[in-house]
């Protein structure tokens, strides 16, 4: 539909003006406007402000260059950090066009000449879920010759994980086998990635400039503004603890704190499914553990990553990561360190032993068995990485609960090599966190978990321990706006009396009919341990009938075992209940994560 300005407050010369721009406009330079004159208003800008600048004011020319951004993001991340490589080169008069993978038709790849590609790689090495039918596509015999096009990776990971990174390194070779050309070089984000990522997108920014060749004068245009909170992952705001109690029942061999948070004046905004994101500090008992191993005072000042400085005590505490250990740290502190059983654990072929020494120990350990690196406290902590951002599923409505956010936090404890340790965000909360503290928080929107658009449409819900977080947020949505759709919980813990966790708010929402059904399965409390998908399996018959009737399928939990066993349990159920082989029972399942209607919050 062709829009046109009609019985408008605009003269006929403005109006006339505007019916010849507007059809000229697509979709996002629409939107960019938008919120460009909406921050003027709320600016106080006005008819003798200065004009929108774009690209290169003196030589008159206008790029025409067409660039697609394909996205793969289980928890947000690149969606983000596509959207703000999008506004960049938009504002520069590039044509973007930012596309899901799950939501892309891979019969367009032909077409495409400029492709980025940001991309996080989850569990075990593997592509979002999102991501995984357009990687299968294009590792296939299926995909199509790439002679003609440029592209770039932008792969997200943590160093901490074997497979680092593996598949954004996947996307980049399989383009580079199918003929394409790389635009700029890939770029592998550790999980402090604000910086490498600005690095790429400038640099691929210059290197479409260079292919339209352009003049040395161009320059990036402004970039949109956008009316929305100023707190954000490089700016958070710094929320007061409300509530912070323990969710277990006496005589439990977990502990799980309820925190409850102010977010009171910040202009922050989020829907069920999102994930609040908390910078925690670490362990002061253990950072006194690393000084009195250190040669150095812990009034010493050194210089942090981004230039402010600090004592060497306040960095290990607030700002270094001291509890996990990777093999690119390991190497770094090769360059430094002399102790020759150290270099010899480093050495080519130790691979296995490298990994097994990682597991389970931390900053402490290693000092203790090789060393301290370095001559001066700046060069020690210059190979550490930054603390890693922790993200916990909201567990709460912003409808039903204003300016305020829930969280579900399973606090950590174990022992390894003689030593008790902490979850670092855990157990500040579980220890050292009290009602009128205050956490630097911001909010992480997650698409790949959301409540259906059909608001009545049936939803299934599986997430045992903390992973009932966010169903917690969607009941609450659900009730708030008066949903009347139907809605099954499966929750699992090891104990009914002490580990059935908001038991009475459950209760409550099935009395009222806000929640149709809840089956539980509490491991422990019988000789042989039942699990939810031991519930899942004994109601096939049932499960298979709301899935037929359009429900849609939401997991929060642990990946690696309980996710894993519930999508296995999944197919087992479609290949009984519809008598299709196992691998059309896979296509169903594979149907519902293409259709959204299978989601996961797993980690």
């Amino acid at each position: 539909m062709q829009l046109q300005v009609l019985n408008s407050l605009f003269n006929q010369e403005q109006a006339d003006l505007l019916n010849r721009l507007l059809p000229t406009m697509n979709e996002t330079q629409m939107v960019w406007l938008s919120g460009y004159l909406a921050a003027a208003i709320q600016s106080g800008l006005n008819s003798n402000s200065p004009v929108i600048q774009v690209g290169n004011q003196g030589s008159g020319a206008v790029i025409t260059k067409e660039v697609t951004i394909l996205y793969g993001s289980q928890t947000g991340n690149s969606k983000g950090l596509a959207n703000k490589a999008a506004k960049t080169l938009e504002t520069s008069g590039f044509k973007l066009t930012v596309v899901s993978m799950n939501d892309f038709k891979p019969n367009q790849l032909k077409k495409i000449k400029n492709l980025l590609i940001v991309v996080s790689t989850h569990g075990e090495g593997d592509p979002p879920d999102n991501a995984l039918t357009f990687f299968d596509y294009l590792h296939s015999k299926r995909a199509p010759k790439l002679d003609d096009l440029h592209f770039s990776v932008l792969a997200l990971g943590d160093s901490s994980y074997e497979f680092f990174c593996k598949t954004g390194k996947d996307f980049d070779q399989r383009l580079e086998e199918l003929g394409g050309t790389r635009l700029y070089p890939r770029f592998d984000c550790d999980v402090d990635y604000d910086e490498p990522a600005e690095e790429w997108i400038q640099g691929v920014f210059s290197s479409l400039k260079d292919t339209e060749g352009e003049s040395e004068n161009f320059e990036l245009g402004v970039q949109s503004i956008v009316s929305e909170s100023v707190y954000s992952r490089t700016n958070p705001f710094k929320a007061e603890v409300l509530e912070n109690i323990n969710l277990n029942g006496r005589g439990s061999n977990k502990e799980t704190r309820h925190l409850e948070l102010s977010i009171e004046g910040s202009g922050l905004t989020f829907e069920p499914g999102d994930s609040l994101g908390i910078y925690p500090e670490n362990d002061p008992d253990l950072v006194d553990l690393i000084l009195n191993e250190l040669n150095w005072s812990p009034d010493e000042i050194v210089t942090l990553k981004q230039g402010d400085t600090r004592s060497l005590y306040d960095a290990l505490y607030s700002f270094y990561e001291i509890t996990v250990l990777t093999k690119p740290l390991l190497e770094k502190i090769g360059k430094l360190s002399t102790n020759q059983e150290y270099q010899d654990l480093l050495s080519p072929g130790n691979e296995g032993r490298v990994k097994a020494y990682i597991e389970g120990r931390d900053l402490l350990d290693l000092i203790r068995d090789f060393g301290v690196w370095g001559n001066t406290a700046q060069e020690f902590v210059s190979v550490l990485r930054k603390i890693p951002v922790r993200l916990y599923s909201i567990a709460s409505s912003l409808a039903a609960n204003p300016d305020e956010v829930h969280l579900t936090i399973g606090a950590v404890r174990y022992e390894v090599n003689g030593r008790r340790r902490n979850g670092v965000c855990s157990i500040l909360t579980a220890e050292r966190l009290q009602p009128g503290d205050i956490l630097p928080v911001f909010i992480q929107h997650n698409e790949n978990f959301k409540l259906p658009a059909n608001p009545e449409a049936p939803i299934i819900m599986i997430g045992p321990g903390t992973g009932v977080a966010p169903f917690r947020s969607f009941m609450q949505e659900r009730e708030e706006l008066g949903i009347e759709g139907k809605s099954w919980l499966f929750f699992g813990d090891q104990h009914f009396v002490s580990d059935f966790l908001y038991q009475i708010e459950w209760q409550k929402w099935l009395e009222s009919g806000v929640l149709t059904r809840a089956d539980v399965a509490f491991s422990r409390d019988q000789e042989e341990k039942v699990y939810v998908q031991n519930r899942m399996l004994e109601n096939s018959k049932e499960l298979f009938m709301w899935l037929e009737e359009g429900a849609y399928v939401y997991v929060c939990g642990d990946e690696k075992n309980m996710a894993r066993d519930v999508h296995h349990t999944l197919i087992e159920i479609i290949e009984t209940e519809s008598g299709l082989s196992r691998e059309k029972a896979e296509e169903y399942v594979a149907r519902l994560l293409q259709q959204k209607r299978y989601q996961r919050d797993v980690y």
